[in-house]
């Protein structure tokens, strides 16, 4: 084998079997070429999308681009690209092959890519033997992309209103009850405001003592009140101030309530789309010189390897 390797003797060798060797070369690389054709190679044509993450938080310790990666293969969105191409007849997979499934979902990954770029973007592409076919395949995906976010946003969204609406009702009930309870003080106890009501005392009290306006100050409900105020100020006060504090509480998570709702019932896309797809108008897949170039060096060297070996024999 090392004299196969000896320049001298492999000029010699090639020198030899030149005429052999040059119509093998050319025989396959004229077979190469032929089996490389349509006839025999369907030729695919490639559409791809460069798209951003768009109105989306991360989970987890994902990026918001592996996050889309994720949701892009999902079992779902795959499905649903095999219903609405009809893939398993797109494909020519027979639905009674014993492993059809399998058949199908690797044919559908050796058809379409996703994958992360050095800049933090998605690139989706899409192979297939029609070049519309394919620029369909990406847009599509990017909508079923954009629907399953859409539908994942609003199930939550939809949890926090429902969320927001118990605390509004929680929070309406303690009012209404707090409500009732300074409209009990109001009738049965006369209690209706504190400072005023206070200062109404005040004034009948000295009235009373001075005796200026003894006769038109009642003082009998001037020291109902008195009492009263003595027993439920205290009561009243808590009252008011519970209602002000809840009042304010109620405010706020009925703010955040209506920005919840604003958000589950707003339009939104998912994906900023850099570079969109087109229908290509040049075969991406077979890259027939390279085959031919490969078939041929290979060629070439299992002949010189084969033609050293006859040579050796006959010596």
């Amino acid at each position: 084998m090392d004299k196969l390797f000896n320049s001298s003797h492999l000029v010699k060798l090639i020198g030899k079997w030149r005429y052999h060797l040059l119509t093998i070369v050319v025989v396959a690389a004229v077979l190469s070429t032929i089996l490389s054709g349509p006839t025999f190679i369907t030729p695919l044509y490639e559409s791809y999308a460069i798209v951003y993450p768009a109105n989306v938080e991360p989970y987890s310790d994902e990026s918001e681009t592996e996050q889309m990666i994720q949701i892009l293969n999902s079992q779902d969105i795959i499905d649903s690209m095999v219903q609405r191409f009809d893939l398993a007849k797109h494909y020519e997979i027979n639905p009674e092959y014993k492993y059809f499934k399998a058949a199908l979902y690797d044919t559908y990954h050796e058809h379409v890519n996703i994958l992360k770029t050095p800049y933090e973007s998605v690139r989706i592409e899409a192979r297939d033997r029609n070049p519309d076919t394919a620029s369909m395949m990406v847009n599509t995906l990017l909508d079923f992309y954009d629907l399953k976010i859409s539908i994942m946003h609003k199930t939550k969204s939809l949890e926090v209103i429902k969320m927001y609406e118990r605390q509004l009702k929680q929070k309406r009930q303690g009012l209404d009850s707090l409500k009732n309870e300074l409209h009990r003080l109001g009738t049965e106890e006369g209690l209706l405001e504190y400072e005023s009501q206070s200062q109404e005392i005040m004034k009948g009290y000295l009235g009373t003592v001075d005796g200026s306006n003894q006769n038109r100050i009642n003082k009998k409900e001037v020291d109902k009140l008195r009492k009263n105020m003595e027993k439920g100020s205290g009561q009243l006060i808590e009252v008011v101030q519970m209602i002000e504090f809840e009042a304010a509480s109620y405010v706020e998570v009925k703010l955040d309530y209506e920005m919840a709702e604003r958000f589950y019932h707003s339009e939104l896309t998912y994906s900023n789309v850099v570079s969109s797809p087109f229908p290509s108008d040049k075969k991406a897949y077979p890259i027939r010189w390279l085959i031919v170039a490969i078939c041929t060096i290979g060629t070439f060297i299992m002949s010189l390897i084969i033609i050293f070996f006859l040579d050796k024999n006959k010596d």
